[in-house]
């Protein structure tokens, strides 16, 4: 019998991870096949656009990416790509540091696959499966194994059938994400309080988006977010 305090891994936590995950996949696929075909179109061949949707593997990151893609590199180039990536992904680091009491005790080389599968749906499955008492680290990480093989197989059928594809907000299929997410948060909600510093993020994201151009909204946000909180407590 496992203590309901102390973490554990088993393989049935990673079936319940993959099943809870279900409701992210499509705006997952939608992303990643609308990367495939961006990708196809820029000119990228398929080991390219897999090798960004399996090692950045994230889709702000790789659309971004795209956008300043270049067929012959400059050590510019490059720099430009690294900067722009660690910009616009910076949040993994919030990410990663609320999933530290639940990691803290688990091996060095799952903690390790967990934090580089680690994704907003994956993070909110996992967050909302601890709060309410569990424990099973298997759950983390298989909600984060399914989506990351959905993306890459949705890659692989946007670049191949990108011309197919509509666009998603014809049929306002860019809010199923919006949407996942929203509901994931519902069961966090402990209070006017707490909520406080996601009310702030989402303020001086919007403020941020609106005055200047570029991603720095994303790290604003979070920024201000995490201020917010502590300046709460």
């Amino acid at each position: 019998m496992h203590s309901s305090l102390r973490p554990f891994f088993s393989q049935a936590g990673l079936r319940h991870g993959a099943r809870a995950a279900l409701p992210a996949f499509p705006g997952f696929i939608m992303f990643s096949a609308a990367f495939g075909t961006a990708a196809a179109q820029k000119g990228l061949s398929l080991a390219e656009a897999m090798g960004l949707s399996a090692f950045v593997y994230a889709g702000a990151s790789q659309m971004v990416g795209l956008e300043v893609w270049q067929q012959v590199w400059t050590p510019t180039t490059i720099l430009t790509i690294m900067t722009v990536t660690a910009v616009v992904n910076a949040r993994m680091i919030l990410l990663g540091a609320t999933v530290q009491p639940w990691l803290r005790h688990e091996p060095m080389a799952r903690n390790l696959l967990n934090l580089f599968l680690i994704t907003e749906a994956g993070w909110l499955v996992g967050t909302r499966y601890y709060n309410e008492g569990g424990r099973d680290v298997g759950v983390l990480l298989g909600a984060a194994l399914i989506l990351w093989i959905v993306w890459q197989i949705a890659t692989i059928v946007g670049f191949f059938a990108g011309a197919l594809v509509p666009e998603p907000k014809t049929f306002g299929l860019d809010f199923v994400m919006p949407i996942f997410f929203s509901v994931m948060l519902v069961p966090l909600w402990k209070g006017a309080r707490p909520a406080l510093p996601w009310l702030v993020a989402g303020a001086v994201s919007f403020v941020t988006h609106a005055l200047l151009p570029g991603y720095g909204y994303i790290v604003a946000g979070a920024l201000a977010g995490v201020i917010a909180g502590m300046l709460i407590e």
